[in-house]
């Protein structure tokens, strides 16, 4: 399994442009600001948010989260309360990137920067290491898990919230979830696939995961609430790694949209899930369970 060569991209559309300067500014006025701030630094070029302790503080081992948007929006300050709670909750580092976006970058980029990252970690020491990601962001992180698996780069987990698993857009329920998900839907999927993929084929394994050899997969933990329309990606991917023979876990927010567990701790189910995220990967990556779980 390799990357193929990357190609040069495209300018975004005048709404897409758009939409990343609101991004910006809510950025600038501090929407999603954590305290305490996380450190910013530049991990084989690419830029990233490190929250909680150093790896040689503790040596618990490092959390890779990467945010969602559909591989042409979002940025790693829009998840910082997210990555804030992971690192305070399971006591480990939490790495936030800021992959390289479409269609300027389009498919393999965001799998290139990701590497990178993976690779100088895996190099830094021994301590254990997960990949995370919400929508396309956790489409990503399972593309890169292929890869890992592949590559021999061994993983203690991957965390998927929502993933965006199969680029093909032809899950039904985008049809039967259409009214239940405000947040995505058919034609944006089908748009952001456009613009990511720019004509390679949507079916490859490093774009869409669900094809991928799953055999090599670390343990996996997948959130989806039941009513978005990337509920199938969730679903098909859990029941591919168990026929795998994987380690696997698949928890669903009933009747909740698209990246639930990622956008707002108050919303229904998401509490629990949270409770089993911070178990699963604290036992990943320490050995260990939280006795007593806090709420977020």
């Amino acid at each position: 399994m390799r990357i193929p060569a990357e190609r040069g991209g495209r300018a975004p559309p005048p709404d897409l442009a758009g939409r990343r300067r609101a991004i910006a500014g809510a950025v600038a006025a501090g929407t999603w600001r954590a305290e305490p701030p996380p450190r910013e630094t530049a991990i084989r070029g690419v830029r990233s948010l490190v929250f909680g302790h150093a790896r040689d503080v503790n040596g618990a081992g490092t959390v890779v989260h990467f945010h969602g948007g559909g591989f042409r929006l979002g940025c790693p300050e829009m998840e910082e309360p997210f990555a804030a709670m992971l690192a305070s909750r399971c006591d480990v580092e939490v790495i936030l990137p800021a992959y390289r976006l479409a269609p300027e970058h389009p498919f393999p980029a965001a799998l290139n920067d990701g590497m990178a990252l993976i690779r100088a970690r895996a190099g830094d020491g021994d301590e254990p290491l997960i990949l995370s990601g919400d929508s396309a962001g956790g489409g990503l992180a399972a593309s890169l898990a292929a890869l890992c698996g592949a590559e021999g780069l061994p993983l203690a987990g991957l965390v998927l919230f929502s993933p965006w698993l199969d680029l093909t857009v032809s899950s039904g329920c985008y049809a039967t979830n259409a009214a239940s998900d405000p947040l995505f839907s058919r034609q944006s999927a089908s748009e952001a696939a456009d613009q990511y993929l720019q004509g390679h084929p949507k079916n490859d394994p490093l774009a869409s995961p669900l094809f991928a050899e799953l055999a090599r997969f670390p343990p996996t933990f997948i959130s989806v609430g039941t009513g978005e329309v990337l509920a199938d990606d969730s679903r098909r991917f859990y029941e591919a790694l168990r026929r795998s023979g994987g380690d696997a876990q698949l928890y669903g927010i009933d009747g909740m949209e698209h990246t639930a567990a990622v956008r707002d701790p108050t919303l229904r189910g998401v509490a629990q899930t949270l409770d089993a995220v911070i178990q699963f990967i604290s036992r990943r990556l320490t050995g260990r369970s939280i006795a007593r779980l806090q709420r977020p």
